[in-house]
């Protein structure tokens, strides 16, 4: 059960940490192992090729000894061939062992060449294998630089429409905060009309609104009776 628990609070640290992440530092830092990566695999690669060039050295003087080794031989041979045709025993002897101990110098010689031959065949295969791994891994390092400018392109992009969206939103609310709505105003207006006849209304009721009511019944008589006489008087 501890355990359980123990996984289920890392996951959600990870997430949690993944979440807060900002994508661009997360892509720099993909790029920077990656790169860090390629390092890595060039220098293995370079000490790869390095074995092989320092065999051929190898090789080159392990040939050069044997060559030596060989003629001495020879050398050593003659004089004993020689020192037996005139009789030496003392000297054929001295030449003979001495040709003995050349010719298990060349043996030695010449398994060392044949060693330092097996090791730089292998090596020339590794080392270009090594040379096709680092090619590959440039070739993807290149993939991954186009990669990351999309990307880039990408969240730019994604944060420009973000910032977008952010002004509209403020622009809505604040509009919504701001200013009243239609229909608000609408309500407002009908409510004043309502009042204002209400009030109207209970004028008509009072004794002042009737007295009112009255007088303006007598000023259009009079209205009426002055419109009378000046028809009269125009013979209309």
């Amino acid at each position: 059960m501890l355990k359980r628990w123990w996984a289920y609070i890392k996951s959600w640290f990870k997430s949690t940490s993944e979440d807060m992440m900002d994508p661009e530092i997360e892509l720099e830092s993909a790029i920077d192992e990656a790169k860090s990566r390629d390092q890595d695999l060039r220098n293995q690669a370079a000490k790869v090729i390095a074995h092989k060039t320092q065999l051929e050295g190898q090789i080159e003087r392990a040939a050069h000894t044997v060559g030596d080794a060989k003629e001495m031989a020879k050398q050593a041979l003659l004089k004993a061939d020689g020192a037996k045709g005139a009789g030496d025993e003392t000297g054929v002897a001295k030449w003979t062992q001495a040709a003995q101990g050349l010719a298990m110098k060349l043996q030695a010689s010449e398994n060392n060449l044949a060693s330092l031959k097996e090791q730089f065949g292998a090596a020339v295969t590794q080392a270009d294998k090594a040379k096709e791994a680092v090619q590959a891994n440039a070739m993807k390092l290149q993939e991954l630089g186009a990669k990351r400018m999309e990307m880039l392109g990408s969240l730019q992009q994604a944060k420009m429409q973000e910032a977008v969206n952010n002004a509209v939103q403020s622009m809505t609310v604040s509009i919504d905060d701001e200013f009243p709505s239609l229909d608000r105003v609408e309500d407002k207006i009908e409510q004043r009309k309502a009042e204002a006849m209400a009030k109207a209304e209970l004028h008509e009721a009072t004794p002042e609104g009737a007295e009112d009511e009255l007088r303006k019944a007598v000023n259009m008589a009079e209205a009426n009776s002055k419109l009378d006489e000046l028809r009269a008087e125009l013979g209309l």
